[in-house]
C-alpha cells in the first residue's frame, strides 16, 4: 500500500520530532544518569526502551484507539507505581555503590535489561504522550485513512528522531564520566545519578497519586 506522506511532510515531521526530543526532559535525565553511572551501552538500552514506549503510543494514536487508551489509562497507575518503585530502587543502589578506579562499580551488576525497562517505564508512565501524538499527527496526515506504509514511515521517523536525540545525551554523559576517573569523582557521579533516579521515581508516584 502506498503512503500518503510526501517528502515535505516527512521532512517536517522529522524536524519537529527531533527538536522536541532534544528538549531537556525526565527521559533525557534518566538516559544521562544511566549512561554516566553504568556506561554508554546502558544509555543506549535506556534509549531503546524509550523508543519502544513511544512506538506503542504512536501505534495507538495513529489508529485512533482512544477507547483502548482510556482502558489502559486506568492500568497505567499500576505501571507508574511499579516504574517509580523500580527507579527509586535503582537510585538507592547507585547511592550505595562503591567506586572503583576509572569506573562505577555497583553493589549489584547492572543489566542491559534493567536499562531497557527503565526507559520503557519512563515512557509508559507518561499518559500524556499518547494525547500529544493524537494532537500532533493530524497536522501531518489524515488519521482516518492512514495506511500501513504511513505507520511504518512514522515509526522509522520517531525511532531516528527520538533515538538520536537521547543518544546524544547518553554520549555527553558518558564522556563527562570518563573525564572524572578518580574514586571521589565516580562516587559523586553515583550520587548525582542516583538522585536523578530517585527523584524521577518519586515524581512518577506523586503524579499518579494526585491524578
Amino acid at each position: 500500500m502506498e503512503s500518503s506522506l510526501t517528502l515535505g511532510s516527512i521532512t517536517a515531521l522529522f524536524s519537529s520530532m527531533i527538536v522536541l526530543a532534544f528538549i531537556p526532559s525526565l527521559s533525557a535525565l534518566v538516559v544521562s544518569a544511566r549512561s554516566a553511572a553504568n556506561g554508554f551501552t546502558h544509555g543506549v538500552f535506556t534509549t531503546i526502551g524509550i523508543v519502544a514506549g513511544d512506538i506503542i503510543f504512536i501505534i495507538l494514536a495513529i489508529y485512533g484507539l482512544s477507547v483502548l487508551a482510556e482502558i489502559m489509562g486506568s492500568r497505567f497507575s499500576l505501571i507508574k507505581y511499579l516504574g517509580g518503585a523500580y527507579l527509586i530502587w535503582l537510585g538507592i543502589n547507585l547511592w550505595r555503590s562503591k567506586p572503583g578506579t576509572g569506573e562505577v562499580v555497583n553493589n549489584i551488576e547492572p543489566s542491559l535489561l534493567s536499562s531497557f525497562l527503565t526507559g520503557l517505564f519512563i515512557t509508559l508512565g507518561d499518559q500524556k504522550a499518547i494525547l500529544f501524538y493524537l494532537g500532533f499527527f493530524p497536522a501531518f496526515l489524515d488519521l482516518s485513512s492512514v495506511s500501513l506504509a504511513d505507520t511504518s514511515i512514522i515509526i522509522v521517523i520517531a525511532t531516528l528522531a527520538v533515538g538520536s536525540a537521547k543518544l546524544v545525551y547518553a554520549c555527553m554523559a558518558n564522556r563527562a564520566s570518563l573525564l572524572l576517573s578518580s574514586s571521589s569523582a565516580t562516587k559523586t557521579i553515583n550520587i548525582v545519578a542516583g538522585a536523578v533516579m530517585v527523584g524521577v521515581g518519586v515524581l512518577l508516584a506523586v503524579k499518579t497519586f494526585n491524578a
